[in-house]
């Protein structure tokens, strides 16, 4: 195998995939990226088994050939080159090594070979769909804070996508929850995900395709089979197994009845959250909001730490209440909310709260209260 490359469409293209490669690994073929070169291009592949990325650039391909080299090291030495330089990558047959040449720089990195790495095979009989980059990333970045990390609740390691019937016809939509607090973000189903059933996309392959897509401004493809999600970005690839386990009946966690309204400046309630909670302790990090005519009034006590409070004016003009949560969940909401003013629904200090964005009604976040 024998090819060059320019440098930038090599990084851009290892970028995309290295990031699936687990540091430490038992299985020392899953530390490596598998380079095939054929014709006019090189593709590159890496996987951990449950997670599959693949990306395909240009280059001028003397020898086809196939092997597989050691993801971050390849990765930091052509980050490391000069930009715009040209790159020559070729096997050689006699020690096995990878040859990098480009300028004056000059390395060998060991191999394995081709025939021992595994790829994925894609599902046939899947759902297929497009839909605009933005929107995926609007998707992932409203839900995702809320994914649990809790292994044992391995049902919950995901966002949960799946098409719904809403009074304003079918929506895409993507849940997350820890069991504490809740995000839910909607979308017009795109053509052919209108009867999509709900799959678990796994945290990490959310943060893969997050990043996959950070810069795209077309759309991205979607093929969802019972047990893989696939996508397709332009030339890149991204293929995850799903969560095989069910997720909890969302809908009734969400509260109907809550009619205690409170408006906050969403920026002034947020760098007052963050105030206050400096005295809280690490474990629970709980704050409490005393609600009354006009103001808020959130406060913290704890023996080993101090005390701290802050009023701030608001429209909220029901009973007067005090509720407490956690104040990195609150901060986690709030940063989600694009509209100057924020809107808290209430029910009583034992039930959850309601956040909305009056700027986006296709987002709403769930808050479970905390004793205080």
């Amino acid at each position: 195998m024998k090819l060059t490359i320019e440098r930038g469409a090599l990084l851009n293209a290892l970028s995309h995939v290295q990031n699936v490669v687990e540091r430490r690994n038992t299985i020392p073929i899953l530390s490596n990226i598998l380079i095939e070169a054929s014709k006019k291009s090189v593709r590159f592949t890496a996987t951990d088994l449950d997670i599959e990325a693949v990306d395909i650039a240009d280059a001028k391909v003397s020898d086809e050939g196939a092997v597989t080299a050691p993801a971050g090291t390849l990765f930091d030495v052509i980050r490391k080159l000069p930009a715009g330089a040209d790159v020559e990558l070729e096997l050689n047959p006699e020690n096995h090594q990878l040859s990098i040449l480009s300028g004056r720089s000059q390395f060998s990195l060991p191999t394995l070979p081709a025939s021992d790495f595994q790829t994925m095979v894609p599902d046939e009989d899947a759902t297929r769909f497009e839909i605009e980059a933005a929107n995926l990333r609007r998707l992932i970045d409203k839900t995702r804070f809320a994914i649990s990390t809790e292994e044992t609740r391995y049902y919950l390691n995901g966002i949960y996508l799946h098409a719904a019937d809403t009074d304003k016809g079918k929506k895409l939509r993507t849940v997350a929850t820890d069991g504490h607090r809740l995000a839910l973000c909607e979308t017009d189903a795109p053509k052919g995900a209108e009867d999509l059933a709900g799959v678990i996309v796994p945290r990490k392959a959310v943060g893969e395709v997050r990043r996959l897509i950070d810069s795209s401004d077309g759309d991205v493809a979607i093929a969802v089979s019972d047990t893989k999600i696939m996508f397709t970005s332009g030339r890149a690839q991204l293929t995850s197994k799903l969560i095989d386990g069910t997720f909890p009946d969302y809908g009734r966690v969400i509260p109907k009845g809550n009619e205690k309204a409170l408006i906050i400046d969403n920026k002034a309630f947020e760098a007052a959250v963050d105030r206050v909670s400096t005295v809280s302790t690490e474990r629970s990090r709980s704050i409490k909001l005393s609600l009354s005519d006009g103001k808020v009034t959130l406060a913290v006590s704890s023996a080993e730490t101090g005390q701290g409070h802050e009023e701030i004016e608001c429209k909220y003009s029901d009973d007067e209440m005090d509720i407490g949560f956690n104040a990195k969940y609150l901060l986690d909401v709030t940063a989600q909310i694009e509209a100057e003013d924020a809107r808290f629904l209430f029910n009583d200090p034992a039930s959850p709260a309601l956040v909305l964005d009056p700027a986006d009604d296709s987002a709403q976040y769930v808050l479970m209260p905390l004793r205080v």
